[in-house]
């Protein structure tokens, strides 16, 4: 970003956006401006007057920004409508107001003068939030990168456990969100012929995908990649209690507190992928997310178990379980679930690059590397010293389990 220009309106370097892969982009949304942000606010009763812009998110699928205002300073964030509506942006909202309630800390969403914690404006969707407590120490990472230490991991896992022990007891209906959406409806089936139903209904809602999909033997590619991880998986599942979850747990969704060492998870940031899955899902999420080098592979042709981060895996796992233990029905479901967990995910992506974006580039690399690239790795050397680490520390639990 240092050969940005500055943005005509707000005097701040021209934002620019995580791509697919290594390098920085252009946005495919509008930044944020002060006029749009002081217009928002008038409809916001607690948020007071916008007196500057400081910061815009380099995150792709939205725009979002910090606004200075004289309550304070607040994270504004702005979706295409098609993406989320008020009702759905409310979804997330809801579960948050509940994980406060049971002692975990999230940031605080605010309430519009109709009540409502969104707003619609044309074809845009915003939310309001104040800006949480700690340092924002992962704010450029991109997805796909790891944490900086050990230490961190580990306080990521244990927090992970918090919300999970705080989301007991919310019940509500997993999402119907359609486009960039997490979660548990595709694979949790025990038969492979209902996987293959279920995706063609997920399919079927879906014009885009229907489009992107009508020359491809997906059928083919689904039995041949995802099956036979699937087969792995299917007997655990009776054994996977529903929970919602956070699903999008990255060490740049979280908020820091550095002083006194060793650091520590301040705020929970980020629940745009929430849904009703269960703990062993959102487990799987945040290996997938944190602990594998997705973007380096690419340009490694040889060993690749360094881009595997086994010694910050069992810190954040051993953090977890320190907090809410793992049975050991669960433990073994978790390197089933890991080359399937980000399916759904994929689906949703490839739809919104297809048929919100237009972009054939990033459809191409939605449909080839992440949802069939990324399970087939799992078949490679290192995917399957990843896969053994996890299945050996479930024999553990196992044995531990019969002494």
């Amino acid at each position: 970003m240092k050969d940005a220009k500055p943005d005509d309106v707000s005097g701040l370097p021209a934002v620019l956006s995580h791509g697919m892969g290594m390098d920085a982009v252009q946005p495919s949304w509008p930044s944020l401006t002060l006029d749009e942000v002081a217009r928002l606010l008038r409809h916001f009763p607690l948020a007071g007057t916008v007196t500057r812009l400081d910061w815009h998110s380099p995150r792709p699928f939205s725009s979002a920004c910090v606004a200075d205002t004289d309550s304070g300073p607040l994270f504004i964030k702005r979706l295409l409508r098609a993406i989320r509506t008020v009702d759905e942006l409310m979804d997330e909202h809801r579960f948050m107001a509940h994980l406060r309630a049971n002692g975990l800390v999230v940031s605080e969403v605010l309430s519009a003068s109709d009540g409502n914690t969104a707003f619609a404006d044309g074809d845009w969707t915003y939310e309001v939030q104040r800006l949480g407590q700690g340092v924002d120490r992962y704010r450029d990472a991109t997805s796909w990168t790891p944490f900086l230490n050990c230490a961190d991991a580990a306080a990521a896992g244990r927090e992970l456990a918090l919300l999970h022990l705080a989301a007991r007891g919310y019940d509500a209906p997993a999402r119907s969100t359609r486009l960039l959406a997490s979660g548990f409806t595709l694979l949790n089936a025990e038969q492979p012929q209902a996987v293959l139903e279920r995706i063609q209904f997920y399919i079927q809602q879906r014009p885009a995908l229907i489009d992107y999909l009508a020359p491809r033997d997906w059928r083919a590619d689904v039995s041949r990649v995802l099956l036979p991880f699937h087969a792995r998986l299917s007997p655990l599942l009776h054994g996977l209690a529903p929970l919602w979850t956070h699903n999008d747990w990255h060490a740049s969704n979280l908020l820091w507190q550095v002083e006194p060492a060793p650091a520590a998870v301040s705020t929970v940031l980020d629940f745009g992928l929430a849904d009703r899955t269960c703990a062993v899902y959102d487990l799987a999420n945040a290996i997938e997310r944190n602990l594998i080098e997705w973007l380096a592979l690419p340009s490694i042709n040889g060993e690749q178990r360094h881009l595997v981060h086994i010694d910050q895996l069992d810190a954040m796992l051993d953090a977890y379980e320190a907090v809410a233990p793992l049975s050991a029905l669960e433990a073994s479901a978790l390197p089933a679930l890991l080359p399937l967990v980000h399916i759904e995910f994929a689906l949703s992506e490839l739809a919104y690059f297809h048929g919100v974006l237009r972009s054939p580039e990033n459809a191409a690399l939605a449909y080839d590397t992440y949802l069939l690239g990324h399970a087939a790795w799992f078949n490679s050397d290192a995917g399957r010293y990843l896969l053994d680490h996890l299945q050996r520390r479930a024999a553990l639990k196992t044995l531990q389990g019969e002494s």
